[in-house]
């Protein structure tokens, strides 16, 4: 993943160097260095996630790889405006808003799995459930590895939106406040759309045992 840092760092433009004196161009060469080295310092540990993230939202590696570069070129661009802040949070923000350019651009199909209470009951699913979120059963369920692929492939079916939040959730271990953070929503709206996403991947996980 280290190879995606040397995306970021935008090449000299030669034909502009010629009108600047020896100084001038040691001096941008070593601000130049000194962006790059930020950079490696504050992201490179988070690259990782940035990838699994792009992974699990277009669903496609390569595609992701072509997400986390694009992500990467602007994370370098708005470099300044980091403060210090979380920067994994920061950087899969640009990760996530780089996914939904590069949708509309490709105008990619989204499947749509509809959210079904009913089917959810029928199928044994408690909808008093104290926790009212089945966030109980997800984690089971992520923790068994011989349906960790099933998980998987269901995990992949839901619309972005709620595929998002329950892998900030439960595979980046984000909390509420930093999932916000990163998808640009109030903390209100992370709790019901993981309510939501939770039920639908047990819906869906529950017909594909009826299937099978």
């Amino acid at each position: 993943m280290r190879a995606f840092a040397g995306v970021c760092v935008p090449g000299a433009n030669p034909g502009r160097d010629r009108y600047r004196s020896v100084g001038q161009r040691e001096a941008l060469g070593l601000d130049q260095q000194s962006r790059v080295r930020r950079f490696e310092e504050i992201f490179v540990t988070h690259l990782d996630a940035a990838y699994d993230l792009a992974r699990w939202l277009t669903r496609d590696e390569r595609n992701a790889e072509d997400v986390v570069q694009e992500a990467c070129l602007r994370a370098f661009k708005f470099l300044d405006s980091f403060h210090g802040e979380n920067g994994r949070s920061w950087l899969l923000a640009i990760v996530r808003n780089t996914y939904y350019t590069w949708l509309d651009k490709n105008q990619v199909q989204t499947l749509n799995v509809p959210y079904d209470e009913e089917t959810l009951a029928a199928n044994g699913y408690d909808m008093a459930d104290p926790d009212g979120d089945g966030s109980n059963a997800v984690d089971r369920l992520l923790q068994q590895e011989d349906t960790r692929r099933q998980v998987n492939r269901a995990l992949e079916e839901l619309p972005a939106e709620f595929r998002e939040v329950i892998v900030l959730r439960e595979i980046e271990d984000m909390s509420y406040k930093e999932i916000a953070a990163v998808a640009n929503i109030p903390l209100g709206t992370v709790m019901s759309r993981l309510a939501r996403a939770r039920k639908l991947l047990l819906q869906h996980l529950q017909q594909a045992n009826q299937e099978s």
